[in-house]
């Protein structure tokens, strides 16, 4: 299947890819499939990155003091459970067949699980009042997406992803994501660029070193443009009339998401 004519279907594959439910051989077919075709991988950059950028919003969570007491208490009683069994076993008298002589481990093991799958339970019921805004804040911030109407992703003279960029028109501005290990020198500066067809490149701004930047951008800026380069210049970069005048360290397609 030919995933980018079908934008719903990869949008939902990306997202599930991201948050860790896509598995087995749908993964291994989705990653197969980024590997080869670029919408796909960006797709997935993309809702990678989402999913990035909210766990870093999110302040971490300390189960209350009664959590902790309930765990306790369990643990307690299933030892002590698992002790009288096993004193129980010790003092019966013997009875035919090996396996009926392993009764107490069979319960031991049995209460084992059962103990996880009740302090699963407890933990979760124990964080479910203090996670619940969280979770509401989260999907309000899916919900407020920006509106992805380009992307490329950027590759070096390797083949590998350093520079995820999306266009929003709906906001005027390109977001741009360090996705590789790259970092320029204090006195450098990178610097983006259009490569139109037929005409010489244009600059759409000078980058700073954070991971994660926005430029403002209009549609005219990015329509019909081909591909997009990001060349290595002096610090604060160079005027556009000049073009790159150092060394183009990572390039890619830019293309337009089907609405």
């Amino acid at each position: 299947m030919n995933l980018p004519q079908h934008p719903e279907l990869l949008d939902r594959l990306a997202s599930a890819y991201a948050l860790g439910t896509l598995r087995g051989g749908a993964r291994r077919r989705f990653e197969a499939l980024a590997r080869e075709q670029a919408p796909v991988r960006a797709a997935a950059l993309i809702w990678q990155s989402r999913v990035a950028s909210m766990n870093e919003l999110q302040a971490p969570v300390e189960p209350s003091p009664a959590v902790w007491t309930r765990i306790h208490n369990l643990v307690q009683a299933e030892r002590e459970q698992v002790v009288m069994a096993a004193a129980h076993e010790a003092k019966a008298p013997p009875t035919p067949g090996g396996w009926l002589r392993s009764l107490a481990l069979w319960r031991g093991t049995t209460a084992a699980g059962a103990l996880a799958t009740v302090l699963a339970v407890v933990t979760a019921v124990g964080l479910r009042d203090e996670m619940g805004a969280q979770i509401g804040e989260l999907q309000a911030q899916l919900s407020a997406q920006p509106q992805i109407e380009y992307v490329a992703v950027l590759n070096d003279e390797q083949a590998s992803a350093s520079m995820l960029v999306t266009f929003d028109p709906k906001n005027g501005r390109l977001t741009l994501q360090r996705v590789g290990g790259y970092q320029e020198a204090a006195d450098k500066s990178l610097q983006l660029w259009a490569l139109p067809p037929g005409a010489a490149p244009r600059s759409l701004g000078v980058l700073s070193q954070e991971k994660l930047l926005q430029l403002a951008a209009d549609q005219r800026d990015v329509r019909e443009v081909p591909a997009l380069a990001i060349s290595l210049e002096p610090k604060g970069g160079v005027p556009s009339e000049t073009g790159p005048t150092g060394p183009v360290l990572f390039k890619g397609a830019l293309i337009q998401k089907m609405l």
